[in-house]
């Protein structure tokens, strides 16, 4: 392959004037400009309408020694102990005696106990109404199997 290593004079500037269009680039500049000077000022006045239509409060003061707490829904801060706490609520209440609703006479037994009664008292059982539908009106008991 060949190489062309004669040198030809120039005869133009020495670079190509046609690849930017100035007068474009200084109308983007410009209005870039301007728009930056209209959304700087718009800022400022949304900022100062906001700090007097949104005020913070009174500052706190550094000699109070309590902490406000947000207002609620509030982050756990240790969800396994307030899991474990809720548990052992629960679990409290499966296994202790206690008024459930003292105003009707309801009242809240242990489970092991409630179990033990179940098994001497047995099942409440279902009535069935007679299929000659002879008196529909009075059910007929079934008969309990006690174990």
């Amino acid at each position: 392959m060949q190489q062309n290593t004669e040198h030809t004079p120039q005869t133009g500037p020495g670079y190509e004037q046609r690849d930017v269009n100035f007068r474009a680039a200084y109308i983007f500049a410009g209005t870039l400009a301007a728009v930056l000077i209209v959304v700087i000022f718009a800022m400022r006045g949304l900022f100062g309408y906001f700090s007097e239509a949104q005020t913070l409060g009174p500052p706190p003061t550094p000699f109070k020694n309590v902490r406000e707490l947000p207002p609620a829904p509030r982050l756990q801060p240790d969800p396994k102990l307030d899991l474990a706490r809720t548990l052992e609520e629960q679990r409290q209440l499966l296994d202790s005696y206690g008024w459930a609703d003292q105003g009707t006479g309801k009242v809240r037994i242990p489970i092991d106990r409630a179990m033990d009664m179940l098994l001497e008292r047995g099942l409440p059982a279902r009535t069935q109404v007679p299929a000659n539908g002879a008196d529909a009106s009075k059910p007929v008991p079934n008969k309990q199997v006690k174990p």
